[in-house]
């Protein structure tokens, strides 16, 4: 494991934001105890602010693409990184930060990459090696992958993404990456995780999905407008929601039209 504990020089709520999250006070001091944390709570709960300032403090390569001290959409949550410190069993350069919707944008960034390519290659058609040159970086990005990202649906695109850029060693920080997968997509998706995870990798995903925080032997920090509590997976919301929905659906539509 990397990293094992952070803390927040302030300690307690203010008035802007993100210091005026509930969390906050909850940041005084937590240990890290699992190669996997789960971050789970309602919306506005704070855990993505959270996730987006350790990967701002950890210095996680953006997926997205701007450098994370550069992008400008995470202006407001600097401030918050600024004040965190982070407890290092060891550190690694290895992983990355990635939010669920800056994935199109990673996959049109490859393509443009190989547009600009096919364009030099054209441009250089007389000059075998610059051509051979642009042609072998072309074949790395597709055999990264298999074949084009484009040419998958979201979703496969989304775990051949994973499968292909999650090596051992790495710290990886990923926010709710259930919004690009099927049910089955999920298991494989937390299931590479897991295997991932005894190959040296630790992660620290946000997630509402009660599939993918079933991984076994995970910590889950649950966000409130208490704080953040250590909390068991049968225990949150989350789960015992979908499951009582699951059992009589028919109940629910009853109660909401009713109403």
């Amino acid at each position: 494991m990397f990293l094992k504990k952070l803390s927040c020089e302030v300690a307690k709520q203010r008035e802007s934001f993100p210091f005026s999250l509930s969390f906050i006070p909850s940041l005084a001091e937590r240990s890290i105890k699992r190669n996997i944390l789960f971050f789970v709570g309602e919306n506005g709960s704070g855990k993505s602010t959270l996730l987006e300032a350790i990967a701002i403090a950890s210095k996680r390569i953006n997926i997205g693409g701007t450098d994370l001290d550069r992008d400008e959409t995470l202006a407001s949550i600097k401030p918050l990184a600024d004040s965190m410190r982070l407890g290092w069993n060891r550190q690694s350069r290895k992983g990355f930060f990635l939010r669920a919707e800056d994935f199109f944008g990673f996959v049109h960034r490859n393509q443009d990459l190989v547009k600009e390519f096919d364009g030099l290659m054209d441009r250089f058609s007389d000059d075998d090696r610059v051509r051979g040159y642009m042609e072998a970086n072309k074949r790395a990005i597709n055999a990264k992958y298999g074949r084009d990202l484009n040419d998958y649906s979201h979703g496969e695109g989304f775990l051949e993404f994973f499968k292909s850029r999650i090596v051992p060693g790495g710290l990886y920080l990923i926010d709710e990456p259930e919004a690009a997968f099927s049910p089955q997509r999920q298991l494989a998706f937390i299931l590479l995780i897991v295997e991932m995870a005894q190959q040296d990798c630790q992660f620290i995903i946000a997630s509402h999905s009660p599939i993918i925080l079933s991984a076994p032997d995970a910590q889950i920090w649950s966000f409130s407008e208490d704080g953040i509590e250590e909390a068991k997976y049968d225990a949150l919301n989350h789960v015992t929601f979908m499951k009582s929905f699951l059992e009589s659906p028919d109940r629910f539509w009853k109660q909401l039209l009713k109403d």
